[in-house]
């Protein structure tokens, strides 16, 4: 079995670089006779580029290939149609793997691929940290747990049944929602989701300040926008539940907001101590709910428009 790692980015280069040298760590048995690691740059400012090619003998096993920035999907698919493999593994660019991923979705594919006739995927773990230094340090938290059915952070699947089904839909161009509605597509078919907890990831995140809170409310508007995409092609009940666009959903984020007098100005003070006291990840959750209420209500207001 041979593997192609696809991986696109955008202006990650400090973690994209310990993602990339982990990549290339890796410890293969006869299941795994060789592997590429295909990073898509989406158009970064930053030094990505020109630090993949003037470090081409430390990266033996990549392969780079630019576009002007289009989204993630865009990225993948790129990736994809260029890989010479038959087996995708899907990461961001901020994931952190140990020495032995490559080979653990390896031999979880080839055991189901006798089952399922190639028509299933693999899913990693993947644990949430924010340290730079040694992500690899970090434990499983109840808040790594994820109840996607497919999501690009981690999985290997197969190249012909990527194509098959149409690659991912390039008119998600902002944040959110591209690789769910792939993996909408893939459960039609009856695609197998296969668990491979082995698989480990760490994806790194900066520890939470306030200075953040303007980029995510912005990508909750993006969110909310690329949800109403996922809703107009797949207008089912699931999908609805999914984008958290139902009147129960609606109505609960109304009461744990109060209305919206829960609102992140007034929880500025708030953040500001438990950062100072070193409880960044606290205050990272606290904030997600104020962000939530801002993504219900925008999607509120595109569906009138």
């Amino acid at each position: 079995m041979n593997i192609s790692v696809v991986i696109p980015t955008f202006n990650r280069l400090p973690i994209l670089q310990q993602c990339l040298i982990a990549l290339e760590n890796q410890t293969l048995e006869e299941k795994v006779l060789d592997y590429e690691i295909i990073v898509v740059d989406d158009g970064s400012t930053d030094e990505t580029t020109s630090w993949v090619k003037n470090n081409a003998k430390l990266l033996p096993h990549v392969v780079l290939y630019e576009q002007e920035h289009g989204g993630a999907a865009r990225g993948r698919n790129l990736g994809v149609m260029k890989s010479k493999y038959e087996v995708i593994i899907f990461i961001d660019s901020d994931l952190v793997v140990l020495n032995d991923f490559i080979l653990s979705h390896a031999k979880k594919l080839q055991i189901y691929w006798q089952k399922h006739n190639k028509k299933c995927f693999t899913y990693g773990s993947v644990i949430n940290t924010s340290n730079f230094k040694n992500p690899e340090s970090e434990s499983f938290k109840l808040t790594d747990f994820s109840f996607a059915y497919f999501a690009t952070g981690n999985v290997a699947i197969s190249k012909e049944l990527l194509i098959n089904i149409g690659l991912f839909d390039s008119s998600f161009g902002l944040y959110g929602w591209e690789d769910l509605e792939l993996g909408e597509r893939l459960k039609k078919i009856g695609t197998k989701l296969i668990k491979c907890p082995e698989a480990v990831g760490f994806h790194w995140h900066p520890p939470f300040i306030c200075q953040q809170i303007d980029s995510l409310v912005t990508q909750e508007i993006e969110r909310a926008k690329m949800a109403l995409v996922f809703y107009k092609k797949h207008s089912n009940f699931r999908v609805r539940c999914m984008i958290q666009f139902t009147p129960i959903h609606s109505l609960f984020w109304e009461v744990i907001c109060f209305g919206g007098l829960l609102s992140i100005k007034r929880l500025i003070p708030l953040l500001e101590f438990l950062i100072k006291n070193g409880r960044n990840r606290l205050a990272l959750e606290i904030i997600r709910i104020p962000l939530n209420y801002i993504y219900i209500k925008e999607l509120k207001k595109l569906t009138k428009k």
